[in-house]
């Protein structure tokens, strides 16, 4: 449901806030639910251009991003998927050249996935892509006002994570 379609509603402080364990507010709910459905939306509509499944992608912008090796076991735990399937990732992006699998340090039993300069390369220009794919659609649907919004909106959602 978008806003326009939302009888007018009461100022924020007209209700009292629940306790501290009744949950969100109502209201809150609402908000989260339309913040997640758009998000949805602009997350499915540039997704159609990407080259790299996302579970690769994942893994590769786990990897870069923290600019650390994992095993297979750190990237299932912090993906939150089952070592098998991480492995399968892991295999498929090996396969491709984006990462490589180096021996532990102190653990020889262990093998750190690391991502190689093919595999940063191949992420850089996916986000490089998307962001041209927002940022078109940003010059061309949005006024200046509603850019300058956005932009206040972007530093509240960073406050959301």
């Amino acid at each position: 449901m978008n806003s326009a379609d939302r009888s007018p509603r009461p100022e924020p402080h007209a209700e009292p806030h629940p306790g501290p364990h009744a949950g969100p507010h109502p209201e809150a709910l609402e908000l989260a639910a339309d913040l997640r459905a758009a998000i949805g939306e602009l997350v499915r509509a540039i997704r159609p251009g990407d080259t790299l499944p996302q579970n690769q992608a994942g893994v590769l912008g786990l990897l870069v991003r923290d600019d650390h090796a994992y095993t297979i076991a750190e990237l299932a735990a912090r993906q939150r998927v089952r070592h098998q399937s991480m492995a399968r990732t892991v295999a498929l992006l090996t396969e491709a050249g984006l990462v490589t699998q180096e021996p532990h340090a102190t653990d020889r039993r262990k093998l750190l996935v690391v991502a190689t300069e093919a595999g940063r390369t191949a992420l850089h220009e996916q986000r490089a892509r998307r962001e041209a794919v927002i940022a078109t659609a940003i010059e061309t649907r949005l006024t200046p006002a509603e850019r300058e919004t956005l932009r206040g909106a972007v530093a509240l959602l960073g406050r959301l994570s």
